[in-house]
């Protein structure tokens, strides 16, 4: 399945300049997820759009650099997204995302319907379905996904600033059979839809409730949990030093969906995401390279 492109693996939603102390980083976690996929051997698309303006040139040029395909990020009469991220002592981020751009207006398309038809795995989340268009866009594609491709359908819920409402994330639960998310988001869907007890408890809640095959709940330096049908797996996180966190989440989303979809068990695929989310917090920015030494574990 690596590098096959009639098994193509997706990352749908926003793209944009994350404005970091340093100086500015290309980010958006479908963008993040995608590009790490393709560092671990797989065909990826990213599906999005830019403005008609230098940032947005910017971004297709470094994507192409990147040797990442840019046919589905559309231009669009809106700018180009940007995101001010402030980052703490302890290296967490935080976001302001500037509203009514280009990633907001994704169009959909025959050529994204013809996209569905291959994909094996889509990653999307809440923060890209705060306008209709976009959101129109993504359920469109996730529906328009064949039954029998069996596609793994991430919802990495992402929860940012008041971008978000109940319709859209029970919407978006019932779409996916992947589910990630960190322990602050647990406490906010939990009062969101009703629901109470302990972390076992409300994971299994959600889980029926919802029909998710895997929930994957993060939570930050004092570990990670995935949750299957008979299995649970804990790991801590590894003690490294932080540059920043931009990205880590996504790249671990990104290794996780990489290693199921080479038949890997749910404690193996852990793992690697556990070990390539420490490295991305070592880097500055959310797409650094990852070494050989990760590349080669896929």
């Amino acid at each position: 399945m690596k590098n096959d492109k009639n098994h193509v693996v997706v990352g749908i939603g926003e793209i944009l300049w994350d404005m970091l102390p340093e100086g500015r980083k290309l980010g958006g976690a479908p963008a993040n997820f995608a590009y790490h996929v393709s560092q671990l051997g797989f065909c990826s698309r990213i599906v999005s759009a830019v403005g008609y303006d230098m940032p947005g040139d910017d971004i297709l040029n470094i994507l192409r650099a990147k040797s990442l395909d840019t046919d589905f990020i559309e231009r669009i009469d809106k700018p180009t997204g940007t995101v001010e991220i402030s980052i703490d002592g302890k290296g967490i981020p935080e976001y302001s995302i500037k509203d009514n751009v280009a990633w907001d207006n994704i169009p959909f398309t025959d050529k994204l319907a013809r996209l569905a038809a291959k994909t094996k795995a889509v990653a999307f989340g809440s923060l890209a379905q705060r306008h209709h268009v976009s959101a129109k866009t993504i359920n469109a594609f996730l529906d328009a996904i064949p039954e029998e491709n069996e596609a793994l359908k991430i919802f990495d819920i992402n929860l940012r600033q008041d971008f978000y409402d109940r319709n859209t994330v029970e919407r978006s639960l019932h779409k996916c059979n992947i589910l990630k998310l960190n322990d602050e988001e647990t406490d906010i869907i939990s009062r969101m839809i009703g629901i109470s007890g302990t972390i076992e408890q409300v994971v299994d809640t959600i889980r029926k409730r919802y029909s998710i095959g895997i929930l994957i709940l993060t939570c930050g330096t004092k570990g990670s949990y995935v949750f299957g049908h008979d299995t649970m797996s804990f790991l801590p996180t590894p003690k490294v030093k932080t540059a920043d966190t931009v990205g880590a989440g996504d790249s671990f989303t990104a290794a996780f969906t990489a290693s199921i979809l080479q038949g890997k068990s749910i404690e193996e695929a852990h793992k690697a995401a556990v070990d390539v989310s420490a490295f991305v917090c070592t880097q500055y920015g959310a797409m650094p390279a990852l070494p050989d030494t990760l590349r080669n574990i896929f």
